[in-house]
This record gives structure tokens, C-alpha cells and sequence, in this order.
């Protein structure tokens, strides 16, 4: 993505949330008497990670902006899944909502059966967050920059080895985006956490690391420990101005990140929705919170339910291509 496309990106994302800041009062006289009792949020993840972390910081000021406790409750497993399938078994009156990446609904129902319909039993009602995707090499990485590594994995097939967070997890969509695009054989190490991840990276026992952004890893970075490739994300990020965007790399389809939003059961009445559409909306447009994003990394999305379905609906489509392309990838 060159110079001028990264500014458009920011002025039309800075655009979509300005114009959403200004909505929340056109909506509150038109609203029945909502919300009644406490406002129950679905955490899809374990509590304490960066996930569980953002959906606190939105919790108090949107509870301030419905006048309404907004309670967390973490139900993680399988995903994401088994948090998506309390919500699609909640009462569609406003008052139980889930905060999720789209993953749930754009990838797990293409690899396994999901005990609900990914596509009708939500309404999508506000994309919150992007977080980026890191590719470091680690010290088993003799190459320098991106294309060294795809030079590395032609020439050796196998032997390049690229550690992931899990199967279907981002960083193993980007991997096999840029493996069938490149048409090289990198090995996929999938683990489970973070942690014997990040030590078995620093000892070199892969080459290729692709995760979250996260302070730590750029600490490791900064010490020379990684050597930093590429970065999935819309434009640079400010943390690592000088390493491109996969896109800019010739890998549009592998430019990917992780999109966070807020759901509600399918049938939810629509003032309701849009009420806490535009209250998100103003919220994330608040510093307080976009300074927290920031300081963990991550982008602030935003804009209408219409913009987040459209989000949706590009991501379920992009993976569909990629796993019917090959299919063996995720077993």
C-alpha cells in the first residue's frame, strides 16, 4: 500500500467515526425505554488477555452512555464458539451481547460444525478493533527481509518452519495465504499459547513466528532478538513505520488481521441495535479509549452495522477460497 493509499485509509476511518460521533443523541428520543436491567457482555475469551482487556475499557463508558450496568462474563473455548452459542441462546431484547473477533462466524463453521447459524442467528452491531499480525524471523532465520524467506522456502522445501498460535487461528490464515500464493511447502507448527510459542521462538526452534502485536515481542525486536518481516494490517503501524504491509509485499490476499466487534442475538429489535451502534461509535471516538488501543497495539474500527456486515461478509468469502483451495491445510 503506498504513502497516499495509507492516508486515504486513515481519513475515510477517520471519517467513518466523526460522523458516527455525532449520532447518539439523534437516537435517544426515538428509543422505547431500553435498557430495563443490566447489560450482560459476552467475553469469548479467557479473562486477562488483550481481548478480555478492550472489552472492560468499553464496558464502563458505554455503561455510562446507556445508563445501565454493562457486566462482563467470560465464556471462552473452542474459539470462540462456545461464547457465540450462549449468545445466539440469549433473549434478543439488548441486554446480552458478545464481543468477538469475526472468526466465529467467518471461518470455525467452514472447519467444524458450530452449534449455531453462523449467518442468521447474530446481528452484527459494531466493529470495534483490528489487531494486527507480526511476522518476525526468529535466530533459525539466517535471511534478511520477506523475500528472503520465500527464496528460503523454494529452494528448501519443508525446511522452512512457520509457528502459529493454532490451526485456524489469523496467523495460520496468514500462512497459508502466502503458501499458496508463493506455491512453496512451509511447514506449519501449530501450538496452543502464547507462551511455549514465544520461548521456543527466542531458542530458534523455528524459523517464522507469526502473533499478535504485543509490547513484549517488540521488546525483542528492539534487542535484536527478531528480526521483524512483515505486518498484516490496512497501513504501516506506528510502532514498526519501516516494515511493510504484506500487501505492499505483493500479498494482498495474506494481508490479514484480526477484526473484534459487538454482537446480539438475531431478532434484537433495530432501535436497539443502532442506539448501541452510535454509543460504541462515540465511545471509541473518546482519547481515553483510543489511547488504550493504542497502547496495546490495535486500531480503532468503527462505523455503521451496514459497514461491519460488509466486513463480514469479505472475510467469509475470503476464507471460503482459501480453504477450498486446499483443504489439507487446516486438518
Amino acid at each position: 500500500m503506498s504513502a497516499q493509499a495509507r492516508r486515504r485509509f486513515a481519513q475515510g476511518a477517520g471519517a467513518l467515526l466523526a460522523a458516527a460521533c455525532a449520532a447518539p443523541g439523534l437516537l435517544r428520543a426515538a428509543l422505547p425505554a431500553w435498557p430495563q436491567r443490566a447489560v450482560r457482555l459476552i467475553v469469548v475469551y479467557p479473562p486477562g488477555g488483550v481481548s478480555d482487556g478492550m472489552a472492560r475499557v468499553l464496558a464502563e463508558p458505554l455503561a455510562q452512555a446507556i445508563g445501565a450496568p454493562v457486566l462482563i462474563e467470560n465464556r471462552p473455548g473452542a474459539g470462540g464458539s462456545l461464547g457465540m452459542d450462549a449468545l445466539a441462546r440469549s433473549a434478543p431484547d439488548g441486554c446480552t451481547l458478545a464481543f468477538s473477533a469475526i472468526s466465529p462466524l467467518t471461518l470455525h463453521p467452514l472447519l467444524a460444525r458450530v452449534p449455531y447459524d453462523p449467518q442468521h442467528a447474530f446481528v452484527p452491531v459494531a466493529s470495534v478493533m483490528r489487531t494486527p499480525v507480526l511476522v518476525v524471523g526468529t535466530p533459525a532465520f539466517a535471511g534478511r527481509g520477506f523475500g528472503a524467506l520465500i527464496a528460503q522456502a523454494r529452494s528448501r522445501p519443508g525446511a522452512v518452519r512457520w509457528a502459529t498460535s493454532g490451526v485456524a487461528t489469523i496467523g495460520h490464515m496468514v500462512l497459508a495465504q502466502v503458501r499458496m500464493q508463493s506455491r512453496t511447502d512451509i511447514t506449519h507448527i501449530p501450538y496452543q499459547g502464547g507462551g511455549p510459542q514465544l520461548n521456543d521462538a527466542l531458542s530458534g526452534q523455528f524459523e517464522v513466528l507469526s502473533t499478535n502485536v504485543a509490547a513484549q515481542q517488540l521488546q525483542y525486536i528492539e534487542g535484536g532478538r527478531f528480526q521483524p518481516l512483515a505486518v498484516g494490517a490496512p497501513a504501516r503501524i506506528e510502532a514498526l513505520a519501516e516494515v511493510p504491509t504484506l500487501a505492499e509485499l505483493g500479498f494482498e490476499k495474506a494481508n490479514r488481521d484480526s477484526l473484534f466487534g459487538i454482537f446480539a442475538p438475531a431478532r434484537t429489535p433495530p432501535a436497539v441495535v443502532q442506539r448501541l451502534n452510535a454509543e460504541i461509535n462515540r465511545v471509541l471516538c473518546s482519547d481515553g479509549v483510543r489511547a488504550r488501543l493504542r497502547e496495546a497495539y490495535n486500531l480503532p474500527a468503527g462505523g455503521s452495522t451496514e459497514d461491519f456486515m460488509r466486513e463480514i461478509a469479505i472475510d467469509r468469502r475470503r476464507n471460503r477460497e482459501l480453504v477450498a483451495g486446499d483443504r489439507s491445510q487446516f486438518d
